[in-house]
């Protein structure tokens, strides 16, 4: 810092001193030379007396150079001020979060560019869409393979569309042995900050009834080339412990799924009080009412019958006794050869349930577990030979191959059966592992199954005050699509080579 300005003379910085104008006569102005006092001409004079005021001295100079270093440096000082402000904004500008970020959520509405872009108006020759339309798909998407299914699930809400959080405030299960119970937390999770997940998807906590995010999960599975939704259901009025009845969104879901050339399938859960019986009704009840749209997806067996498939869910849980009744020709109330016949999947998971699936009158068994090593059926090294039991048997083998598996965050002693994602790895081993039994059919577990960490639907990183997620970096949020498009593209390519 500079002190307190001082105009110099030149003579070692010292101020200037200048007498002041004296009267016509003074000493001041009077001479010695040789003891004589010098006259002073009159216009030499005239200049002293009546010009000293008009003319500028050294002190008024000086102090006038320094004023003018002064406005400089202050100039200078605002230039830089307001440069340094242009560029903070336009550092600002370009810190905008992408449109998938969380805080978007937070401060809802359209950001200043976008709502620049949205109240431009559309050109004269682009016609206005009609009200209720929903964008048709991208034409560069790639074509879906029927022959790739993804489990589904619509248990998700949220306070706007539900009233209340449902599965994301998920209950952290207790372990069964109260000793071990008692060294984990209990509880449930508190939505949005804290849901129960490991992972954070990039929609934030949805609700599976709002149409965006239904139109959203159409796009993503369309951009994955995935052909079928296996969806998850229950009758009428029933769900899970943690969820409310979802079946009145099945039309909802048929309708978006065919707007993108996806079929969709149903995943028949284990509610309490199933059997064959109950069975039969939910089979009669789904193809009477769902049957005839165009998205329903049925598989065209070997004889060239093109049927419903239903996966059963547990359903080593019902006696195959029971289901012979259902699934064979002489069973009590049989459906085969009628209008409810049906390719019907059972879950395999341990080695014994092969025969009683193929006892009980199933089409086909599928394993669904993301976990390698969980079960017998998960188990990659286990598939070649389930596949020689179900070739020698006339039955469908689907593997179920899932990017990972981690529950911690609904059953945090269960970490043992965690399976790392390991950047895409380990997806890719298990469909290498199923594409190596040449399966008609691969499933895939799961587009969102989120409290299991298996989904392939984006997410996104988040951190809060307690937690951290996982996330795909240093990969973007759509990792897992792109490589089941490329693997649906390799595995399309193998089909054809085996039909060869």
């Amino acid at each position: 810092m500079h002190g307190p300005y001082h105009p110099k003379d030149g003579s070692g910085g010292k101020s200037a001193r200048r007498p002041a104008c004296r009267p016509l006569g003074s000493s001041a102005w009077e001479g010695r030379a040789g003891g004589r006092r010098a006259q002073v001409p009159r216009r030499r004079l005239a200049w002293a007396v009546s010009g000293e005021a008009a003319r500028p001295g050294r002190r008024q100079l000086g102090l006038g150079a320094g004023m003018v270093r002064l406005r400089r440096r202050a100039c200078l000082a605002l230039f830089l001020c307001a440069l340094f402000v242009l560029g903070a904004l336009l550092a600002l500008r370009t810190l905008k979060p992408p449109p998938d970020d969380p805080r978007r959520r937070r401060f809802p509405g359209p950001w200043p560019e976008e709502k620049e872009a949205k109240e431009a108006p559309a050109p004269a020759d682009s016609p206005a869409p009609p009200v209720g339309a929903q964008p048709p798909p991208d034409r560069d998407a790639p074509s879906v393979s029927s022959s790739l299914h993804v489990f589904y699930y619509t248990w998700y809400g949220t306070p706007r569309f539900d009233s209340r959080y449902l599965h994301w405030d998920h209950v952290m299960v207790p372990h069964w042995d109260p000793k071990i119970s008692a060294s984990y937390p209990k509880g449930r999770h508190s939505p949005p900050e804290d849901i129960g997940a490991s992972f954070y998807p990039a929609l934030g906590p949805y609700s599976s009834r709002d149409p965006a995010v239904l139109e959203e999960h159409m796009r993503q599975l369309r951009a994955a080339a995935i052909g079928v939704m296996v969806l998850s259901w229950y009758p009428p009025g029933l769900a899970d412990d943690n969820g409310e009845p979802s079946e009145s969104l099945v039309p909802f879901i048929l309708d978006a799924a065919h707007r993108y050339a996806i079929q969709v399938t149903f995943h028949i859960q284990p509610y309490k009080g199933r059997d064959d019986n109950t069975l039969h009704s939910n089979v009669k009840y789904i193809i009477d009412k769902y049957g005839t749209h165009d998205a329903f997806y049925r598989y065209k067996t070997s004889t060239g019958r093109r049927l419903p498939l239903f996966y059963i869910y547990d359903s080593y849980l019902t006696p195959p006794e029971a289901w012979a009744n259902l699934l064979t020709p002489s069973g009590s109330h049989s459906l085969r050869n009628t209008p409810y016949d049906a390719v019907f999947i059972a879950l395999l998971v341990e080695e014994g349930h092969k025969h009683d699936i193929l006892s009980a009158g199933y089409d086909g068994l599928y394993t669904y577990f993301a976990s390698n090593g969980f079960s017998y059926g998960s188990s990659h090294q286990n598939w070649k030979a389930i596949k020689a039991f179900c070739d020698s048997n006339n039955l469908l083998f689907i593997p179920s191959v899932g990017p990972g598996y981690i529950d911690t965050s609904i059953r945090p002693w269960n970490n043992h059966n965690t399976r790392n994602r390991v950047n895409g790895k380990y997806y890719e081993t298990a469909l290498q592992a199923a594409l190596m039994v040449r399966p008609e059919i691969v499933s895939i577990t799961s587009f969102n199954e989120w409290h299991e960490g298996t989904q392939i639907e984006k997410a996104t990183p988040k951190k809060t005050l307690t937690r951290l997620y996982l996330d795909y970096l240093p990969h973007q949020p759509d990792m897992y699509l792109e490589l089941t498009r490329r693997w649906a593209e390799h595995y399309s390519k193998e089909k054809e080579q085996w039909l060869m």
